[in-house]
């Protein structure tokens, strides 16, 4: 039997407890139901500076963007929702992939995302989700050679599906496509890897 496939989530809010967390666990715990082996981070963890290639060239490559780096580099594939900053992803995950995406000792240039898997979010108070954010982050995802997958998610009215600060969501439709979206990117892990299941009897 192959290892499981390892699933990376992340979130572009820095807030403490951003409906953007809260609605890519969700999708996590589909794909941990899925036979995947999950992580979250938070970007809360890792500050970075504003990427400046001056910077990096003067003071080294930040200690915190290469733990980041490090994650991504030990998943096989991502589960990654942004909230809707002014039509586009957040400047903060803009900022972590403009930095992992850089070469340094340990990595190449693009290396901890060429030809890895990644399912998309967004979330919003308004009826449309932050729809328009997920085509930017597409496009950000697809220049590094990221394979997307083609369904897509906006969760709109976020507010309600919530009970005030708790984790879990309680309309159950949106929970099913959110825990969807992550067992379909596990299964297709499963697939590139050639894990095969074991008949259980």
């Amino acid at each position: 039997m192959g290892r499981k496939p390892k699933i990376l989530a992340f979130a572009g809010s820095l807030r403490e407890n951003a409906y953007s967390k809260r609605v890519v666990k969700t999708a996590l715990r589909g794909a941990e139901k899925a036979g995947a082996e999950i992580t979250f981070v938070d970007l809360r963890d890792y500050p970075m500076p504003i990427y400046n290639p001056d910077d990096q060239e003067k003071d080294g490559f930040s200690a915190n963007a290469l733990e980041f780096q490090k994650q991504l580099g030990a998943h096989d594939g991502f589960l990654i929702a942004s909230p809707e900053y002014n039509g586009s992803l957040t400047g903060a995950l803009k900022n972590a992939i403009d930095w992992a995406s850089r070469a340094n000792d340990e990595f190449k240039m693009y290396e901890v995302f060429k030809g890895k898997f990644a399912g998309i979010m967004t979330e919003s108070p308004g009826a449309f989700g932050g729809l328009r954010c997920l085509g930017h982050l597409r496009g950000v995802l697809s220049i590094m050679l990221v394979n997307v997958l083609p369904t897509e998610i906006a969760v709109g009215k976020v507010h309600e599906m919530f009970d005030g600060d708790a984790a879990e969501m309680t309309n159950e439709k949106m929970k099913k496509t959110l825990e969807d979206l992550g067992a379909t990117l596990a299964e297709m892990l499963k697939k590139m890897h050639g894990e095969v299941k074991a008949a259980a009897e």
